[in-house]
């Protein structure tokens, strides 16, 4: 009878174990029960939608057509607000910008075969659809950044030039000396120590990880302030004021969205950014990487060193600047200014 009690509860709690790392499937757009459709969407070849919004002036009268990736938690609504405070400099050089929500994220579908080769041939799928042109910018911040990386690699032969603002670093690329990327990982916090391992090596984790109540999950998700540096907590009300009036970038749930950019952004790449060639070896383009050297969420060394393997990214570091330094209007300004210096 014993031995029978135990068989029981053993099954019991292996089936709660395994409950409790399933996520709830996400609440697609447009569907009974999920949220409403509210911006332009297009359909992907596969069957998927991709949410997006345009801005600045006509495609038609455009110098340069920029495609802009938003990052960690956040919409295409977040990103294209960095540009309404610079209108002046839209005008000025003439600029037309498209964002887009990322798979799961706002109104796009989620896309449970994410992987970053995927994220470029959407943005390929998205240029295309709008008419954009054989060649186009795209400039992305933080995880949206980090996308950028796998359009130099997937899709270089279609970019003008590219852009990326404290683009999310992941530890285990394998170009990164081991003591020099264990030193930036054990200089976070350590509740992401835990998040950051359980993404990388335990993906199947993810969501049961950053749900349980039993330890601090990721220190990201809650914007934990220990992560903010001075700057970033100065800008902290401008940015939660911006945000107030716009859709939830989870509305769909938090796997398809917040997790499985975790699961990707730090998980098993299928290509090292510090084996990349120089999509522009006759300057018909250019890379930049912009930089702040007191952002916590995105350590500084890694990213000097990767400017170091690769000579050909202009690398620009803010002094004193933060995670956040885009929500000042003359950096992001400066930021849009740089790659048309000297350009007709």
């Amino acid at each position: 009878m014993l031995k029978e009690v135990t068989v029981i509860l053993f099954l019991g709690l292996a089936v709660w174990a395994y409950q409790a790392t399933q996520p709830p499937p996400p609440k697609i757009c447009g569907t009974l029960g999920g949220p409403p459709i509210t911006a332009p969407r297009m359909k992907l070849r596969d069957g998927r939608h991709l949410s997006y919004k345009e801005h600045g002036v006509s495609k038609e009268t455009a110098k340069a057509k920029i495609i802009l990736v938003h990052g960690f938690a956040s919409t295409k609504h977040d990103i294209m607000s960095m540009t309404e405070p610079v209108l002046d400099v839209v005008e000025e050089l003439r600029l037309y910008f498209v964002s887009f929500d990322r798979p799961g994220y706002g109104e796009s579908d989620p896309d449970p075969r994410r992987t970053p080769k995927s994220l470029a041939l959407d943005i390929e799928e998205l240029a295309d659809h709008l008419g954009l042109g054989y060649k186009f910018y795209v400039m992305g911040f933080s995880m949206g950044g980090q996308v950028v990386w796998g359009c130099l690699k997937y899709i270089p032969h279609r970019l003008s030039g590219a852009t990326l603002i404290a683009p999310v670093v992941n530890y285990w690329w394998p170009g990164f000396p081991a003591n020099l990327s264990a030193e930036a990982y054990y200089r976070q916090i350590r509740q992401d120590h835990w998040a950051l391992y359980v993404a990388h090596h335990a993906p199947w984790l993810t969501y049961w990880w950053n749900t349980q109540k039993w330890f601090p999950a990721s220190a990201v998700i809650s914007m934990k302030p220990d992560i903010l540096s001075r700057q970033d907590l100065e800008l902290l009300p401008l940015i939660a004021e911006k945000r107030s009036n716009r859709p939830q970038a989870t509305l769909q749930g938090v796997f398809e969205s917040l997790h499985r950019d975790l699961m990707i952004g730090f998980g098993k790449w299928e290509f090292d950014p510090m084996d990349l060639e120089n999509p522009f070896p006759n300057n018909e383009g250019s890379v930049h990487l912009w930089q702040g050297d007191e952002d916590i969420m995105v350590p500084f060394s890694l990213q000097r060193y990767i400017a170091q393997r690769l000579p050909w990214i202009n690398y620009h570091e803010v002094p004193g600047a933060g995670h956040l330094f885009t929500a000042i209007p003359q950096n992001f300004g400066q930021i849009l200014k740089v790659p048309f210096l000297g350009r007709d």
